[in-house]
């Protein structure tokens, strides 16, 4: 008599590149089931009348309603039959197919730049408190209201679908391109495109119409322009970072690091935030785009627009220094590995 192992040992025994196909279709159905939820008139749907989305500009899903639920669901089931096949060795390559399209409409194009924002005030709104900022009265519930949140959801099921696609598309050929020689260039590229939008930002808070004309400055004289002065600055400590992509100090830590100096960095510390990141900005980078296209904006203002639209780059070109970064510590030679 043979006894099924149970759902847990079975999941234990499962080998990595399953374990992530099962969290992406465990993801897709109980976010299709939401989705069902949704249609039948439970609270909570994030789009639509219920998003506060200023005049509907932000979310591609703004006309929707609750019975888009339906939608949601049937997405749901696809993406959990797409993430369950990825795991039979002698099925066609048709999964893969159909998980790049899924995973790249979850994480690329249902998110907006709302995602963007509430990332970097985040770090602002924890630190307000020790040196009595009111920031207005914003708090992380004006960060993070559900429809975002919700966003960041989508994100992460894309994400699980995308590692899954990977990890069955593993080992052939085509990871070559993913050279060295390529990331550093990546990393140049990374550090040099956010500069733009820097120096605009940091012009306007020093009063410099840079890109804009004298009325719109005047318009953020309030402080806008000063949380805008931020963002940039958040912006180049993130160009600074992604030289540690290609540095030394990007695999071992330096001397001023107490407690850490001269060990070698775990290639997830840096893989996992600028992965992330290389994520939520191009996603703020297409909103602007689309935007562009629309002709929502001036020529005449085109410092308030027209840096953001090359942040579509910034992001490609820091998800391909990541992935060269990944693949060069996972090839280092055993002998240079700690404790060998």
């Amino acid at each position: 008599m043979t006894i099924s192992p149970s759902p847990r040992r079975a999941y234990a025994a499962a080998s990595p590149s399953h374990r992530r196909a099962y969290a992406a279709a465990l993801w897709a159905l109980a976010y299709g089931a939401l989705g069902a939820a949704w249609a039948l008139g439970a609270p909570g749907y994030p789009w639509g009348a219920s998003d506060p989305d200023p005049d509907g500009a932000l979310s591609i899903l703004a006309w929707t309603t609750p019975r888009f639920g339906w939608a949601v669901a049937a997405l749901g089931l696809l993406t959990a039959g797409t993430a369950l096949a990825l795991t039979r060795r002698n099925s066609r390559r048709a999964p893969l197919f159909l998980a790049w399209p899924i995973a790249a409409l979850l994480v690329l194009v249902i998110p907006d730049s709302r995602l963007m924002m509430g990332v970097a005030y985040t770090p602002l709104l924890l630190v307000a408190p020790a040196f009595g900022w009111s920031l207005g009265g914003a708090t992380f519930a004006d960060a993070w209201p559900w429809p975002v949140l919700n966003q960041l959801v989508c994100v992460l099921g894309g994400l699980l679908l995308a590692a899954a696609a990977l990890a069955r598309a593993g080992g052939q050929a085509r990871g070559s391109w993913f050279t060295p020689e390529r990331g550093r260039v990546a990393v140049y590229v990374a550090v040099a495109v956010p500069l733009v939008y820097c120096a605009t930002r940091w012009a306007w808070a020093l009063g410099f119409p840079l890109g804009v004309s004298e009325e719109f400055l005047a318009e953020g004289e309030d402080g806008l322009w000063l949380a805008g002065a931020y963002l940039a600055t958040f912006g180049a400590l993130g160009g600074v970072l992604t030289l540690g992509l290609v540095q030394g100090w990007g695999e071992v830590f330096p001397r001023w690091i107490p407690g850490l100096r001269g060990r070698r960095v775990p290639p997830l510390l840096a893989v996992v935030p600028a992965g992330f990141v290389s994520v939520i900005i191009t996603v703020a980078g297409l909103t602007y785009v689309r935007w562009t296209v629309a002709g929502r904006f001036s020529l005449a203002e085109w410092g308030a627009w027209l840096p953001e639209c090359f942040w579509p780059v910034w992001g490609a070109a820091l998800a391909t220094a990541t992935v060269c970064y990944h693949r060069r510590r996972r090839n280092e030679a055993p002998a240079t590995r700690p404790g060998r």
